[in-house]
């Protein structure tokens, strides 16, 4: 009998000999997909994820190349051409918030979508450095940007966010914070979020499968509208195009450390609440398994090729921050430190490891908390600020 994928043996084949039927013994898969929606031959296909283009796989002896290269195979993984068309940003609505203004800004963030961000500038004398703010997914899709800055105009909009920011964040809302910091600060809504939805989490399937229909990809549409938002800040007149950071939380963390490894005008990164490996994210009872939400963080053939912490190393040397909560059960402490080894090895290979911080929280879940916002940005002012 077979071991391993074969789940029972049956007495399957027959011969007819002489007008009589003889049974023989047989072995076939009775039961194909776990309770998981894994295929349950998953260890099988798991051995076989060697992440081949990995640095670490030592296919390569210049970094620079490497990085290259690899850049390319991601970049062409996103589905998703290169826009054409100017930004032409309008401002639709302003607010003074003392030594900052917020302003709502229309602008062609890819040739097919003109949408809505939330500005931050300081009143203070620029060119300033600026934070590029990535919101999380939370199965919340009422708001986006306005998990991160404090929406204005909308009652109901403004309740949510402050309950949003109750739950994550110690009740602060991080792009205000940072502008009274210094920072220009700049967000917009992913595809599904906010301005851009309406979304529920049951369509998010279809709204994937739809994308590859039309020879895109959900995931590498996020990806690219990521990059197009450092692109458009990078042309802000009271922006420090060199002093541009990305910083993230949970869904916007992957965001941020995936744009840290796609653009180069970003110059430092902090993600919070979303790092491992697949090794260890892969697994019965992960949250990564049940689809839906997964399919904005999955771009078609990049798997085999390129662990999390592969994808975030090719923002090395540059200085990154990753936080996770010890408490999390998101993403178990095994999968954590596995790719914090990982990338760890990377930046040391560079002579760089002093610029990646990387830090567990044993009390803490999935959450950006004013304890860690207390570290998150002095170390961000370290890098940013001259």
């Amino acid at each position: 009998m077979t071991s391993g994928i074969f789940t029972r043996t049956l007495v399957l084949a027959v011969m007819l000999t002489s007008g009589a039927l003889q049974a023989s013994p047989a072995t076939y898969q009775t039961s194909a997909i776990t309770s998981d929606n894994l295929p349950v031959f998953y260890p099988q296909l798991k051995q076989q994820m060697t992440f081949q283009d990995s640095w670490l796989a030592g296919k390569y002896h210049d970094f620079s190349v490497w990085r290259t290269q690899t850049r390319k195979i991601l970049r062409q993984a996103l589905l998703t051409p290169d826009s054409t068309i100017a930004f032409a940003a309008e401002t639709l609505d302003q607010q003074d918030r003392g030594s900052y203004l917020a302003k709502k800004i229309a602008l062609n963030i890819t040739d097919e979508s003109r949408i809505q961000g939330i500005l931050l500038t300081p009143k203070s004398h620029g060119p300033h450095p600026a934070i590029v703010l990535l919101h999380d997914h939370g199965s919340k899709f009422d708001i986006g940007k306005e998990k991160m800055i404090r929406p204005w105009g909308n009652p109901a909009q403004l309740a949510s966010a402050q309950a949003w920011s109750e739950k994550f964040f110690s009740g602060k809302f991080v792009g205000d914070e940072l502008a009274k910091r210094g920072y220009v600060v700049f967000a917009i809504d992913a595809l599904g979020w906010g301005d851009r939805g309406p979304m529920t989490y049951e369509q998010q399937q279809a709204l994937a499968s739809n994308f590859f229909n039309l020879g895109r990809s959900l995931a590498g549409n996020m990806a690219y509208e990521d990059m197009r938002t450092v692109d458009f800040v990078a042309t802000l007149p009271s922006v420090d195009r060199h002093r541009i950071g990305v910083v993230g939380f949970s869904m916007g963390a992957y965001r941020a450390w995936q744009l840290a490894a796609l653009s180069d005008k970003v110059a430092v990164t902090a993600a919070i609440s979303w790092f491992g490996s697949y090794q260890g994210l892969m697994t019965p009872g992960n949250n990564v398994l049940r689809g839906q939400s997964a399919f904005y963080m999955l771009h078609p053939g990049i798997a085999n090729k390129l662990d999390f912490p592969d994808i975030a190393s090719l923002a090395a040397p540059k200085p990154m921050l990753l936080f996770n909560g010890g408490k999390d059960k998101l993403f178990p402490q095994t999968s954590v430190e596995q790719a914090y080894a990982k990338v760890h090895t990377v930046w040391r290979s560079q002579q760089a490891d002093a610029r990646l911080m990387t830090r567990i929280w044993p009390a803490l879940g999935h959450v950006f908390y004013k304890e860690q916002q207390d570290v998150v940005f002095p170390w961000l002012d370290h890098w940013l600020k001259p």
